[in-house]
C-alpha cells in the first residue's frame, strides 16, 4: 500500500470511512434519553411526524383576527382570544381582538397588528392584507407522516424545540463509542518528548459526542505495538493511535494493523496529514484509526479524514474570504490544507513570512508546518490543489466547525 498511485484522494477516503462506520454501527446498543438531554447524541431511528403541526391556525402577532375577504368596517366582537382560550365563532363582517399564539376563530384567516389597526369605537377599518398575514397556518410547519430526522443524525439543543412540538418527551439514541487513544514512540514513552497529539485527539473525539480515554504510550517495538493495540481493541470500540504510520524503520503501527485485521486504506493525498490509516479489526469487533505523529498533520488528518467515522458527516461549513498572499504549492497530486487566520474579510496564510509564524516565503511547506505547534492558532484551513493568488476568494473551513 505504499506506492504513490495507491493513495486515495480525501473524498475517496471519506467514502471508505463512512462505509466502515455504517457496517460497524449496524447492531450498536441504543438507549432512550429525555429531550432535555439530547445535545450531541445521535439518533438510532428516524423521527416521523404523527400529526400535522401546528394542529390549528394561530396568531403570530397581537392584534385583530378577521377574514380577509370581508367588507368593512368590521364589527369588533366582545372578549379577546388568548392562547389558552377557545375562540368564539365569527360571522361575516366581524373581527376579534387576539393575542400572539392564540387560536384563530373559524372563518378568520388574517391578523392585523395592533399598531397597524385603525379602530373607531367598536369598528375596525378593513386592513389591506392578504389572507394568511401574521398567521401560523395549520400544517404549515410539519406534515403528517413527514420524516424529519434520519437514523444517525446528530442532535443539538435547537432540535429540542421541534421534538417537543412533535410531542416527543424522549428519543432513542446510539450509545457513544468508547475510544482508546494510544501514543506510540519511544521518545514519548520514555518522557523525552511531550505528547502533543493525544490531548488534542481526546478533545476532538469528545466534541464529536463519544467517550475517549487515554491509554498511555508504547515504545517503537513491533511486537509491543501489536500487543497493545490488540489489548485495547478488546476493550474499546475504536483504537486511535498517534505516530508510527509512515514507512520508517521504527514505524510499526501499519504492520500491526495488517497483522490484526484489514487495513482499509493507508495514506491519503492530503498534506499535511498524508500517512493516516483506517482498519477493521474483526476478531476484536473494533475499528482502528492510525493518525500521523506531527501535531498539525495529526489534527488535519483526524478532522478532515477520520471525523466522518465518528460523526457521519461528509461535509463541513465554509466561509468565503479573501486570500491575502500569493502561495505556491509543492508536488502535484495532493490536496493541501493551508492554515489561515481570519480578520474581517481576510484569510492570511499562517506560516507565510508575513504572518506571526514565518515558515515559508513563496511555497507552502507542509512538512515544517506540520510540526509547528504555533500553527494550532489557525482559525481555519483552505483546501486547494492549485496555487493561490493574493486577492482570490477562497472557502475557509473554520476550525470550530470541525469540533
Amino acid at each position: 500500500m505504499d506506492d504513490h498511485d495507491e493513495m486515495l484522494w480525501r473524498r475517496e477516503a471519506v467514502d471508505h470511512v463512512l462505509a466502515a462506520r455504517e457496517e460497524f454501527l449496524e447492531d450498536r446498543a441504543t438507549s432512550t434519553v429525555p429531550v432535555a438531554e439530547i445535545a450531541g447524541r445521535r439518533l438510532a431511528e428516524p423521527v416521523v411526524a404523527e400529526t400535522a403541526q401546528p394542529t390549528i391556525d394561530r396568531a403570530t402577532m397581537d392584534g385583530y383576527a378577521f377574514a380577509a375577504g370581508d367588507d368593512g368596517p368590521l364589527e369588533i366582537v366582545e372578549n379577546a382570544v388568548f392562547p389558552e382560550t377557545k375562540p368564539p365563532a365569527l360571522e361575516a363582517g366581524q373581527a376579534i381582538e387576539i393575542a400572539t399564539g392564540a387560536p384563530l376563530p373559524d372563518r378568520a384567516d388574517t391578523v392585523v397588528k395592533r399598531e397597524d389597526a385603525v379602530v373607531d369605537g367598536d369598528r375596525l377599518r378593513t386592513p389591506d392584507l392578504a389572507a394568511g398575514t401574521y398567521v401560523y397556518e395549520r400544517g404549515s410547519n410539519v406534515e403528517a407522516g413527514e420524516r424529519l430526522y434520519a437514523a444517525g443524525d446528530r442532535l443539538t439543543a435547537l432540535d429540542a424545540i421541534l421534538l417537543r412540538d412533535l410531542g416527543r418527551e424522549s428519543v432513542v439514541v446510539t450509545a457513544p463509542l468508547s475510544v482508546a487513544v494510544l501514543a506510540t514512540g519511544t521518545e514519548i514513552h520514555e518522557g523525552r518528548h511531550t505528547d502533543l497529539d493525544s490531548p488534542m485527539l481526546r478533545n476532538l473525539v469528545r466534541s464529536w459526542g463519544h467517550s475517549p480515554s487515554y491509554r498511555g504510550s508504547v515504545p517503537d517495538e513491533g511486537d509491543r505495538v501489536e500487543r497493545r493495540i490488540a489489548d485495547l481493541a478488546s476493550e474499546a470500540d475504536v483504537v486511535v493511535t498517534t505516530g508510527g504510520t509512515s514507512v520508517g524503520k521504527k514505524d510499526y503501527v501499519i504492520d500491526a494493523l495488517e497483522s490484526l485485521g484489514d487495513v482499509v486504506f493507508h495514506r491519503v493525498r492530503i498534506r499535511p496529514g498524508k500517512p493516516i490509516a483506517v482498519a477493521r479489526l474483526p476478531d476484536h469487533d473494533a475499528l482502528a484509526v492510525a493518525i500521523p505523529g506531527k501535531p498539525i498533520g495529526a489534527y488535519v488528518s483526524a478532522a478532515l479524514v477520520a471525523r466522518p467515522l465518528f460523526t457521519g458527516d461528509r461535509t463541513t461549513p465554509t466561509l468565503e474570504r479573501t486570500f491575502t498572499h500569493d502561495v505556491g504549492l509543492g508536488p502535484e497530486g495532493f490536496e493541501y490544507a493551508i492554515p489561515v487566520t481570519l480578520e474581517d474579510d481576510d484569510a492570511t496564510p499562517l506560516g507565510h513570512v508575513d504572518s506571526p509564524l514565518a515558515v515559508y516565503e513563496e511555497t507552502f511547506d507542509p512538512s515544517v508546518l506540520s510540526s509547528s505547534s504555533r500553527a494550532a492558532a489557525a482559525d481555519g484551513f483552505v483546501l486547494t490543489t492549485e496555487p493561490l493568488d493574493a486577492g482570490a476568494r477562497v472557502d475557509v473551513i473554520p476550525t470550530d466547525s470541525l469540533e
